[in-house]
């Protein structure tokens, strides 16, 4: 069995080429048969066989671990969670960097910490004030279990984010990942972290075939994290292994030329960058059509609230729902509103149309200037209601499609004067 740490294409005894070069001299039917052939085995020489260990040599795992810590001292970016040890802070700042890019997240966390300095100024504070300070940072369920975690921990007396990871991991939203993160980098616990920049990086170095969205897939790669992590620098080994990730070896155009692993690195000298890592191919996302309704009467506008569990739990919205097949945008409107709201409503006009993206699943939400006609609010599904202002809109936490639709809406559509068409 080769070596994954020594093979190299092009080495004949892999290739079973030997020999059938002859066969090319008789006729062209075979030269045909030959080229194809040759061809097969070029395409198999650039998938060499696994071995038994994915895993570099402990001499070769020391190099790796300096090369990497050397590279991130001197490319390490300089963002604000790296300028503290506080575990508190270095919580909130990995639970919003999952599923969000870094230059999204900077100004979300430094207004967050501003407003919710600490552990036991976050427990204190209302629901509806952190979903606002997370508006527009999306997966809000983040935001709810983080706030929840501090409330347990200040109900059970405890000011300080626990040292013991299996305290730690114990409380509401924190998985694996967010347990390692932050008990290496506040506490310096040997702890892997593995991420999505982490594993691409671990997929390449070691030429791992289990596709990383492959349900089996976390417990091979947290295997190899562990026999690769720095047990001297385990916070530091961290943030140098996914910084690696983010900066040089991205998804797409990969810098292998500035990678302190290259010459280690199975796809690297494979020349199969581009294949790894692997991924299973995901069904088509659907798509869903709704509707909405900014409903006006006596210069206010109706705004409702989504339960308290469940997508988008406790954030604030334009009534509205999901339209069906075959029925218009806006005889839709009518009926939806009624049906959620219990008012009888006149629709006015067609204001936009918004396109949304969740995680698995699409949104494309038709939104309507409609005005009350009759009824009092009797809500079936949202859980509150308020007419607000429209100058008011900004202090209630919104989910993030309705938060699109404000640069839609102008002053004089605001003041809410329709008339009957």
């Amino acid at each position: 069995m080769p070596d994954r740490w020594t093979w190299r294409p092009g080495q004949s005894d892999q290739c079973g080429l030997s020999g059938i070069g002859i066969a090319a001299r008789y006729s062209a039917n075979v030269g045909i048969v030959f080229a194809a052939r040759v061809r097969y085995e070029l395409r198999r020489m650039k998938t060499p066989p696994p071995h038994d260990s994915p895993c570099p040599p402990a001499k070769t795992a020391v190099a790796l671990r300096r090369r990497l810590l050397a590279w991130y001292a001197d490319r390490r970016r300089d963002l604000p969670w790296r300028r503290t040890s506080d575990p508190y802070r270095i919580w909130v700042s990995e639970v919003m960097l999952q599923q969000t890019q870094v230059a999204t997240v900077i100004p979300y966390y430094e207004r967050f910490i501003a407003s919710f300095p600490d552990l036991a100024t976050l427990a204190r504070a209302d629901r509806q004030t952190v979903l606002k300070h997370w508006e527009g940072l999306g997966y809000y369920r983040r935001a709810h279990h983080l706030h929840q975690a501090t409330r347990e921990l200040m109900a059970a007396g405890k000011e300080r984010v626990p040292d013991r990871r299996e305290v730690f991991r114990s409380l509401p939203g924190v998985g694996d990942y967010i347990a390692n993160a932050v008990m290496s980098i506040a506490y310096e616990a040997p702890l892997a972290v593995v991420d999505g920049n982490v594993k691409r990086v671990l997929a390449r170095l070691c030429g791992l075939t289990t596709a990383v969205n492959h349900p089996a897939a976390h417990r091979e790669y947290q295997a190899v994290a562990d026999t690769l992590l720095d047990r001297r620098h385990p916070g530091n080994y961290n943030q140098a292994l996914m910084e690696l990730g983010a900066l040089v070896c991205t998804p797409r155009h990969p810098e292998c030329g500035a990678c302190p692993w290259q010459t280690a690195c199975f796809a690297h000298r494979n020349g199969v960058v581009a294949d790894y890592p692997r991924r299973i191919r995901k069904a088509p996302i659907p798509e869903h059509a709704m509707v909405a309704g900014i409903v006006g009467h006596r210069n206010r506008l109706l705004i409702v609230q989504r339960p308290a569990e469940g997508l988008l739990a406790g954030l604030w919205e334009f009534p509205g729902g999901r339209r069906e097949g075959g029925q218009s945008a806006k005889a839709a409107c009518r009926a939806i509103l009624n049906q959620t709201t219990g008012l009888s409503v006149s629709v006015q006009r067609h204001i936009t149309r918004v396109n949304h993206a969740y995680t698995h699943f699409k949104i494309v939400v038709d939104l309507f200037l409609c005005r009350k006609d009759k009824g009092r609010v009797r809500l079936q599904g949202p859980t509150a209601f308020r007419w607000i202002r429209p100058d008011e809109l900004q202090d209630f936490p919104f989910t993030g499609v309705h938060k699109k639709t404000f640069a839609k809406l102008s002053p004089d559509m605001l003041r809410l004067r329709t008339r009957r068409t």
